[in-house]
């Protein structure tokens, strides 16, 4: 490569760096702060809402371990059924195959905590963020709500729901003992907050409404008045 190529290549991938580097440092900013007002670490400041939508995660760490997230958000959701600031829960996540399964892992969970079964609805086909809150619009009938997941990935989900004009509240679920809201930021969800724009931006929100669930509605207070 001629020196003059090479100086040039040098100086458009630099550019090209640094416009990537902004767009996701924008991109973060504009979720976190357009959201932040909606996001409670206080179950006492929370609003009520009659439903609750759980965000699946896997009940296993990649070592086998237990989740401390997934238990943080199914005990976080029971405590807010148990404290009367939601009526009913929907559990929703991803169910790949017969060996892998988020909702019922959920649902199980939950009743074991003292949750009644007939007040838990599983959505098998939450495999992302955004298929998880278009569902509760388009396929169980919501336009309120409550997002109970951890801090890092609630500012995301709000982000989601409010530009689809969605009334939605969020709880941060403690992920451990010592009471972390989750404030960490993942490389992979601050690549998923930049996605997340150019989803909102650039395609809208499509929900996965193929499987056995899209007539399903939930028959709330919110949707009679």
């Amino acid at each position: 490569m001629r020196p003059a190529t090479k100086r040039r290549f040098k100086r458009w991938f630099g550019l090209g760096l640094f416009g990537f580097a902004l767009i996701v440092l924008l991109s973060n900013r504009w979720v976190i702060n357009s959201t932040n007002a909606y996001l409670y670490t206080s179950w006492s400041l929370l609003p009520e809402n009659e439903v609750g939508l759980v965000m699946g995660t896997s009940p296993y760490r990649s070592d086998g371990k237990s989740s401390a997230e997934f238990y943080g958000r199914v005990r976080a959701a029971a405590d807010l059924y148990q404290l009367g600031k939601v009526k009913r829960l929907i559990v929703s996540g991803a169910n790949p195959d017969s060996s892998y399964n988020e909702p019922r892992a959920m649902l199980r969970e939950l009743v074991r905590l003292g949750v009644p079964e007939k007040d838990v609805i599983m959505d098998f086909a939450g495999f992302r963020t955004l298929d998880s809150i278009t569902r509760a619009q388009a396929v169980f009938g919501l336009k309120r709500f409550t997002i109970v997941t951890t801090r890092y990935h609630a500012w995301r989900a709000l982000f989601l729901a409010r530009k689809m004009n969605l009334d939605v509240a969020a709880y941060a679920a403690p992920i451990d003992v010592t009471g972390d809201l989750g404030r960490r930021n993942p490389w992979r969800e601050i690549f998923a907050r930049t996605l997340a724009v150019l989803e909102v931006l650039f395609q809208g929100a499509v929900p996965d409404v193929t499987d056995d669930q899209r007539q399903i509605k939930l028959d709330t207070d919110a949707e009679r008045t």
